[in-house]
């Protein structure tokens, strides 16, 4: 237990402290947030530094190693392949700043990347016996053999995006994904796992993000950050075989996700439009609610949620 506040304790004052020397750095190179103009509540965001993943990021990364050491073939994989993710998210954030437009990476692009980086974990589980998958509210575990290489594939990708789109209001990823990273490291700390204090480190991280991320924010994580924390959770919760919890625990973020897909299918059909602007976080800021609300709602549904997950645990 103490080595877990320890870890809380370093990660939010290394990312806090990077926060610090990025935050400057990134005014001084004018790295804004270039705003759609069709997302008229967002109108007095445009300029506001993004690309703030790379500070919580690196934090993860540093203390994760200093904490775990270099031994643990997973703890090591984890942090390897959360910083690939956010190497792509850098990119993609760069080509934005650079051309001055909403337009990043293309978007086959970005798949070609997210699947490369999806299919190193893959092979790795596979190549060491890490195919069983637990069975949520039971104490039932399926080994699914090669099947885990595509389920793995599949699972990095859908994650990785669904936090991409919930990255849409101050404070609504960050929180999120706290919350997220603050059960499943409650729920593997139960069973005395070493991913529980990688959860906890993320949890420090990004607590010390959202000080400077909650409405109104100071900087953007950017796809910086927001594409490493998908692959983060989706290790996490994959090498311990508990990755049909995402979409339980990480309901907000498949709501995120089905919403755009629902969109997009629908109006393509009908040219009509089920929500009045997608993800759906967007839908409920045009219906009048506002931010800190909405990011609340998301980050509360998250803990209630998990916490259901806890008491069958």
């Amino acid at each position: 237990m103490k080595g877990i506040f320890i870890a809380i304790i370093s990660a939010f004052l290394a990312s806090g402290a990077l926060l610090m020397l990025v935050l400057p750095l990134l005014r001084r190179l004018k790295a804004g947030q270039y705003i759609l103009g069709y997302v008229k509540e967002h109108k007095d965001k445009g300029g506001t530094p993004t690309m703030g993943g790379l500070a919580f990021v690196c934090a993860i990364v540093i203390v994760g190693f200093c904490t775990l050491g270099f031994g643990g073939g997973e703890a090591n994989l984890t942090l390897a392949i959360t910083a690939s993710f956010m190497v792509v998210g850098f990119l993609d954030d760069f080509i934005k700043i650079y051309h001055k437009k909403n337009e990043g990476l293309k978007p086959y692009q970005k798949i070609i990347f997210q699947v490369a980086i999806a299919t190193v974990a893959a092979l790795y589980c596979y190549f060491n016996a890490i195919t069983e998958i637990n069975i949520p509210f039971t104490s039932i575990s399926v080994n699914i053999d090669w099947g885990i290489i595509p389920l793995v594939i599949f699972i990095f990708t859908a994650t990785v995006n669904c936090v991409n789109l919930t990255d849409g209001l101050d404070g609504l990823a960050g929180g999120t994904s706290a919350a997220y990273l603050g059960i499943m490291g409650i729920m593997l700390a139960l069973k005395d796992t070493y991913f529980s204090v990688l959860c906890f480190i993320g949890v420090g991280a990004l607590a010390a993000f959202l000080v400077f991320n909650v409405n109104k924010a100071a900087i953007f994580m950017g796809d910086t950050g927001s594409l490493a924390l998908g692959g983060f959770i989706s290790c996490i919760s994959v090498f311990s075989g508990n990755s049909l919890y995402i979409p339980i625990i990480g309901i907000m973020f498949v709501i995120s996700g089905i919403s755009v897909i629902v969109q997009v299918i629908y109006y393509k059909r009908t040219r009509k439009r089920v929500f009045l602007m997608a993800p759906l976080h967007h839908h409920f800021q045009m219906k009048g609610y506002t931010e800190c609300k909405i990011t609340y709602c998301y980050f509360a549904l998250t803990a209630f949620v998990g916490i259901i997950c806890l008491i069958f645990w």
